[in-house]
């Protein structure tokens, strides 16, 4: 039997293995948590309308309420479909290429970077796995969201309102946007196709991946994946980074616009949020640095500036021409400059 690239399975295993606990709730507290989210997430469907104009369809949509090791295996199917192209041209190669990756290595990596995230994210959406046959999921993690109210001691209900609104924004961005999920697939193939180099150019980018290490740990700017990437690799992730901070961003300014008419401290949340998110412990800053989170942490706001600014010169409805076309997106620098963008696509 040949051996695969990636050992999936064992980065199931050891991602669940070393996911840390989540908070102590007895059984009647914690049934409450998981109904009192289901109930949220379906109230969180008109509000996120009434507010985007997006309507996606409902029809399949499913949302579950899941624990961290759930998390975890939703996210290593999502990489089975992200990886396909490069673990094909792997195979490719032989058995030879494929030993020398090291299958079960690489997914004790995995497995390691999965079990770190799976305590920090409150909710998902599967953009990954999405097809005409398998609606996509919108998953609430639920000890994350109850760790999370609790380290904020910010009012329960309105704390898990507030995550079903943004939440909720995703699975209709990518419900009412029938191209957005392939077309985000399709860019993370692009990014991969463009990562062939040969062995001892990756022994150098290696190199400036310690280098990236160190200086991660030092407190400086960049990641491990700054690091490794090739030239033609930024071009792509720049415009990756374009769609995420308008997913991200918009997910934000939604949950904050809605916010006031249904979550009456959401003031008083993202403010006790913020705080959080930009202040990490001294071995968290470190991950976070090292597996480039900071810069994902910038995409909300960044994101979000630039909703705002279309919203303040155009409306919602000239807001809503971003998700007419790929073509249409805005580019990494329009992020930063809202009114270029009016001026290209409005």
């Amino acid at each position: 039997m040949p051996t695969d690239v990636i050992d999936w399975e064992l980065a199931v295993s050891v991602g669940r293995r070393f996911a840390p606990g989540g908070p102590d709730l007895e059984p009647a507290a914690a049934r409450e948590v998981v109904e009192q989210l289901r109930e949220l997430a379906r109230f969180a469907v008109g509000p996120v309308r009434e507010q985007t104009g997006l309507v996606a369809d409902d029809s399949g949509a499913v949302t579950e309420v899941v624990d961290r090791p759930t998390w975890i295996a939703s996210n290593v199917a999502g990489f089975k479909v992200v990886l396909a192209p490069m673990l094909d041209r792997l195979r490719e190669r032989g058995p030879s290429a494929v030993t020398a990756v090291g299958s079960r290595v690489t997914a004790v990596q995995l497995g390691g970077v999965l079990a770190y995230l799976s305590s920090k994210v409150l909710g998902q959406f599967e953009a990954f796995t999405t097809s005409a046959e398998r609606p996509g999921r919108l998953l609430l993690v639920a000890p994350n969201i109850v760790s999370a109210e609790r380290a904020l001691a910010v009012t329960a209900h309105d704390f898990r309102l507030w995550v079903c609104l943004h939440e909720e924004t995703h699975r209709v961005q990518f419900g009412a946007v029938p191209w957005l999920g392939p077309h985000l697939v399709e860019q993370i193939h692009a990014y991969l196709q463009v990562s062939d180099i040969d062995t001892g150019e990756l022994l150098r980018r290696l190199g400036s991946g310690v280098g990236a290490v160190v200086s991660a740990a030092r407190g400086s700017e960049g990641s491990l994946l700054d690091a490794v990437q090739t030239p033609a690799q930024r071009a792509v992730f720049d415009r990756l980074t374009a769609v995420m901070s308008l997913l991200e961003g918009h997910a934000d300014y939604v949950m904050d616009e809605v916010g006031p008419q249904v979550v009456p401290t959401v003031a008083t949340i993202r403010e006790r949020f913020d705080r959080r998110r930009h202040s990490p412990g001294p071995i968290d800053g470190l991950v976070r640095r090292l597996l480039g989170l900071d810069a994902k942490l910038a995409q909300y706001a960044d994101g979000a500036r630039f909703v705002r600014g279309v919203v303040e010169r155009a409306g919602r409805d000239g807001l809503n021409t971003v998700w007419r076309s790929p073509q249409d997106l805005p580019t990494r620098d329009e992020i930063a400059d809202p009114a270029a963008w009016c001026a290209r696509v409005l």
